[in-house]
């Protein structure tokens, strides 16, 4: 019996260690809050580039989906956490990443018509930017998008066609990087 029971718990330890989810050395959270709004992980991925492992992308949300374009264009509560694992991630690259992202994403008619809120999203990223940085972009549809770095609250961008833009950049048609919108997108 006392077998039996030691294996049980060697079955149940090992279950548990495989259900924690860590992709390039960063745990992913099953679920994390914002502002007391509760969002489950939909997926996660790694945004690679050539042989650089850049950062690791997960997606939380209140209704899970595989549906990228649905999502962009849903108005309601989810999150993307980016942790940055990579030291060519700089402040500089970011911003240029985050321009050619929103011109991926949007038309130039849907990006001169938010152009005010991606300069402001972008200045979001004055300071340095090191490898363990993690990002969180949180869309609430009665605040907007709220940005935060290691915790610290750097702004917030109100209306939704800011937040379908922002989130195109992963999620839409002509994404950052398949592969981690497919993380993202649980497929």
């Amino acid at each position: 019996m006392k077998k039996i029971l030691l294996a049980a718990l060697a079955l149940l330890g090992t279950y548990t260690a495989t259900a924690q989810q860590t992709i390039n050395g960063v745990n992913v959270e099953k679920s994390i809050t914002v502002e007391g709004q509760e969002l489950e992980l939909n997926g996660a991925g790694l945004r690679e580039k050539l042989w650089f492992d850049l950062y690791v992308g997960a997606l939380y949300v209140t209704t899970r989906s595989s549906d990228g374009n649905t999502l962009v264009a849903a108005n309601m509560p989810m999150a993307i956490t980016l942790d940055i694992t990579d030291e060519a991630v700089t402040q500089e690259k970011m911003k240029s990443s985050v321009e050619d992202g929103f011109g991926d994403s949007c038309t130039s008619k849907q990006q001169k018509a938010i152009q005010s809120e991606i300069n402001t999203f972008i200045g979001f990223f004055k300071d340095a930017i090191v490898k363990g940085d993690h990002f969180e972009i949180a869309y609430l549809p009665a605040k907007g998008t709220l940005v935060s770095k290691n915790g610290t609250a750097l702004g917030t961008i109100t209306g939704l066609k800011f937040k379908k833009g922002l989130f195109g950049i992963w999620l839409g048609d002509d994404p950052a990087d398949e592969d981690l919108k497919a993380g993202m997108l649980n497929k």
